[in-house]
């Protein structure tokens, strides 16, 4: 059966990580709090901060860094995505766009 959470990121109740992204505290809370939905959301913004700023992941400092930033997408302050928020299509994908329904 799929482990579902009320994810902090999308606001509600979907499936879950199937384990832990990491074995420290915050690798639990995401693991408890964060749905794979948005999970994958994150791969995505870590993939464009790894990219746009040359980070090595071997290097601690720009590990550190990525870990402030996930903390920040699913914690932070305004973490959560507005209501009616859809993510921009992939170019080719549909052409639909990011924000607010109908807007």
């Amino acid at each position: 059966m799929t482990r579902m959470v009320q994810c902090v990121k999308l606001g509600r109740l979907l499936p879950g990580l199937a384990a832990p992204p990491a074995s420290d505290d915050l690798g639990r809370r995401i693991y408890e709090n964060v749905s794979q939905e948005a999970w994958n959301m994150w791969l995505q913004q870590a993939t464009i901060l790894i990219n746009h700023y040359g980070l090595n992941t071997l290097d601690p400092d720009a590990v550190g860094f990525l870990k402030e930033q996930m903390e920040e997408f699913f914690f932070g302050e305004g973490a959560a995505m507005p209501e009616g928020w859809t993510p921009q299509a992939a170019p080719g994908k549909g052409g639909g766009k990011g924000g607010p329904r109908g807007k």
